[in-house]
């Protein structure tokens, strides 16, 4: 094979050697077992960033495609990526060696520490990665497993509970969509997703189909009302697993809406798109609402996550390129900026032990650095324009005006609280007089600490700005999916597969013409 079929095989697989390694690592040499981790996620890191390089963003296909047999041509071994996919393989290799370095200095079993988020490497980019129903299946449940020891063993003192209630959640709904995946196999005969995704189901089947894989994705997410493990889960788990689950995990559901529900059930997403919209401006305002009366740092962040995730479905289930588009886009920028909020609270926690934002005031006077860095985080995830948070927000509510204007009503609500809760934590710590005596000592941000923050604060600055190297990326997979889907259902392609570029302003390719004023279609409904 060559380095061009093998990298995807390097890139999942590495992770998992990095931890057979540390197996064999003695106990106590914390440093080698240390930078053994970060060396081994940072050339993963750049392996991920040498397949955007070769990836081809003109092709909507499965790029990198290694199909190897092994039971029969059922189920094999196979792996590929398109423009749906490739940049979550990139997220999570940058978000590996961030976490890694903000637990540099966890003490308690580092070895087992370092081994269980290597795997937990491997399991999250197979997700990505794979294209067998079966593998899928393995890979999406297996990520379960490390974060459970995650937060059991090295999360805060109600860590049991959060815990298991974090596994029993999430596994619950993973096991109707075993069923459903068992009833795909049996109906089209392969777990091929790229043959999967060709097949036509029948449209009493799809209902059912879509509503079992619904139950995992709408956990894993996760949508509203499915939500109730993630605050606990979040308040629990260590900075560098707050940061995974949020800027990753969560992300598996709504990759899982954009790589089955959508293009393999298109008849029951065009039917019960309202289903959706509803529970997604539920979760956008009531969520929002939540974390205004949140008095600890990490459930507030846990609660914007839920509602930030809420515009992501908006956008996935709008149908169209705008909608598709500004849910990519948002998933990427939720990724960098949750990871950053998450990794600002490990920050202070590491010095106050506390995340009670009473504890907390005035640490722009001892800490400005920090304060710069949090305060670009914070305009990020309320959507100030400049920001990465911006592109994704403004295009998934263009997708779901073109479909149901009271939908991006709702949504818009939703920008208006969250600006409210996030000013609101960001005036309790950072701004006021520094009258707490506890505080008067603490240092600014660290060398170790600026490595880890501030690319983040570059990344979400340059795609705030510049958000062509993700909406190039993902444009030719997601027009593709909305053409199957539009033809599916019986929409007009050329109106849901309207440029998600031209609302930014950007300059058509060559030969591509931008709609003249008052030539747009109708908006499309379901």
């Amino acid at each position: 094979m060559t380095f061009a079929n093998s990298i995807l095989s390097i890139l999942t697989w590495l992770p998992t050697v990095g931890a057979a390694v540390l197996m064999f690592t003695p106990r106590n040499s914390l440093n080698a077992i240390r930078w053994m981790a970060l060396i081994v996620t940072l050339v993963v890191f750049v392996l991920s960033l040498a397949l955007w390089q070769s990836f081809d963003p003109t092709d909507p296909g499965f790029q990198f495609v290694v199909n190897l047999p092994w039971l029969g041509d059922s189920i094999g071994y196979r792996v590929g990526v398109d423009g749906i996919s490739v940049l979550f393989v990139v997220l999570t290799a940058l978000l590996m060696v961030a976490s890694i370095l903000a637990s540099w200095d966890v003490q308690m079993r580092v070895k087992e520490y370092m081994i269980v988020f290597l795997i937990l490497e491997t399991l999250m980019i197979g997700v990505f990665t794979t294209l067998d129903l079966a593998m899928f299946y393995v890979f999406f449940e297996g990520t379960l497993l490390p974060m459970f020891l995650i937060i059991g063993i090295w999360g805060g003192s109600a860590r049991i509970q959060a815990s298991y209630k974090f596994f029993f959640y999430t596994f619950t709904g993973s096991v109707l969509m075993l069923l459903a995946m068992m009833a795909m196999y049996w109906d089209a005969g392969t777990s091929d997703i790229m043959r999967l995704l060709t097949h036509q189901f029948p449209g009493g089947l799809q209902i059912w189909l879509w509503l079992a894989f619904f139950a995992s994705f709408a956990v894993k997410m996760p949508m509203w009302p499915f939500h109730r493990w993630l605050p606990e889960a979040h308040v629990q788990a260590p900075t560098a697993g707050s940061v995974i689950l949020a800027a990753i995990l969560l992300k598996l559901g709504g990759y899982g809406f954009l790589r089955f529900s959508l293009p393999m059930f298109p008849d029951a997403s065009a039917q019960l798109a309202n289903f959706v919209f509803i529970l997604s401006v539920a979760a956008i305002v009531l969520t929002s609402l939540v974390a205004l009366v949140q008095t600890d740092m990490k459930k507030l962040i846990a609660y914007s996550s839920v509602a930030h995730m809420g515009f992501v479905t908006m956008g996935i289930f709008a149908g169209n390129s705008l909608g598709i588009q500004g849910a990519m886009f948002q998933m990427i920028s939720h990724g960098l900026v949750s990871g950053a909020l998450f990794l600002c609270v490990g920050v202070i926690y590491d010095r106050m032990h506390t995340r009670e934002i009473a504890a907390y005031g005035g640490l722009v006077e001892r800490m400005p650095q920090y304060a710069f860095a949090f305060m670009v985080f914070t305009m990020a995830n309320v959507g100030l324009p400049g920001t990465s948070g911006f592109v994704g927000e403004f295009l998934t509510m263009i997708g779901a005006f073109q479909v149901n204007t009271w939908v991006a009503l709702g949504a818009a609500s939703g920008i208006i609280l969250s600006a409210a809760y996030a000013l609101w934590l960001y005036r309790r710590l950072i701004f006021g007089a520094l009258t707490k005596e506890s505080l008067k000592g603490i240092l600014d941000l660290s060398l170790r600490e600026k490595v880890v923050l501030y690319p983040l604060l570059v990344l979400i600055v340059v795609f705030g700005f510049y958000p062509a190297p993700i909406l190039d990326t993902t444009a030719a997979a997601v027009d593709n999916l909305v053409a199957h889907y539009s033809n599916a259902v019986g929409l007009d392609p050329a109106v849901a597969q309207a440029d998600a570029r031209a609302p930014l302003d950007y300059v058509a390719p060559e030969g591509a013409a931008l709609p003249a004023d008052g030539d747009a279609a109708e908006p499309a409904a379901h």
